[in-house]
């Protein structure tokens, strides 16, 4: 009887070590979300205010380094190792209308801290209400979207004050899903980040964030340890192009974005290491 105990309690013990470990990691996880959003928003709050305050009296073009360093710092005090790759067809020179996967609140981090020029985004005006963050963006001259763009005055007014930013040298960043995943996986896009191309005729720099939703999801607070790779694609013309064309190039530019993403969720069930030998640092 003594023997079949002590068989039963061998076999039992690696699946009660297994629970323990598990329950010994997920709660590291809570105690290192917890500490590194204390961390993150103790840097941002007044980093970010400060940002706003010199804004009032330097050209945001002046003080863009101090910017970029800000967005930086906020990924590594979040735990994040951050790569970008650029494609050799990417023309850093010109002024462009970049197009991104969004996956969560630290997208606009990523993408500052990726693109080596000077850019502005497109965000919901509703983000400018938020304390701090939206002070800022508003300060450096971000487009607030309004919620209704299915009417047509408020529409042709947003792609005026793009085409405008356009022609002062000022790159754009969309999000044409217009909303963060919660598969993982690039959703469908919008048309407005196309009609835009099409009307102004600046070309279009397709971006793949991978690895983002891993760190944080939507809809939950922890964030996991995790590697960023932002790959910056081969910028698309688009001058000259007629109105029939939109679609196609919309289709074109979600499969680039998409093809990263997808290829690192398969590979990331098989283990294999993501191949990177065409891209360039």
């Amino acid at each position: 009887m003594r023997i079949e105990r002590l068989r039963a309690f061998a076999q039992a013990w690696p699946q009660r070590e297994t629970r323990r470990r598990s329950r010994l990691r997920h709660l590291y996880l809570v105690l290192r979300s917890a500490l590194l959003w204390i961390v993150s928003i103790l840097h941002f709050f007044p980093v970010c205010t400060f940002l706003v305050v010199l804004g009032m009296f330097i050209d945001p073009r002046k003080n863009d380094r101090p910017q970029r360093w800000f967005f930086r710092n906020v990924l590594r005090l979040a735990g994040v190792r951050f790569h970008v790759r650029y494609a050799p067809g990417f023309d850093p020179t010109r002024t462009s209308i970049f197009v991104c996967n969004h996956v969560n609140i630290f997208d606009a981090f990523v993408i500052y801290s990726a693109i080596p020029q000077f850019v502005r985004g497109l965000e919901l005006e509703t983000h400018f209400k938020i304390p701090a963050y939206g002070w800022m963006m508003k300060r450096f001259g971000n487009i607030p979207v309004p919620k209704d763009t299915n009417n047509p005055a408020a529409f042709r007014r947003l792609l005026r004050r793009a085409k405008q930013a356009l022609d002062d040298g000022i790159s754009l960043i969309i999000f044409a899903e217009g909303t963060r995943t919660r598969t993982g996986r690039v959703g469908p896009f919008q048309r407005g980040a196309f009609v835009l191309a099409q009307y102004t005729g600046y070309p279009i720099v397709p971006m793949s964030i991978v690895g983002s939703y891993e760190f944080h999801r939507t809809g939950s607070w922890m964030l996991y340890p995790s590697t960023i790779t932002v790959y910056i694609h081969d910028t698309i013309e688009t001058k000259g192009m007629r109105k029939e064309d939109i679609d196609a190039l919309m289709a074109r530019v979600h499969r680039i974005v998409a093809e990263p993403v997808e290829r690192a969720l398969a590979e990331r069930e098989a283990a294999p290491e993501v191949s990177s030998a065409s891209w360039r640092r």
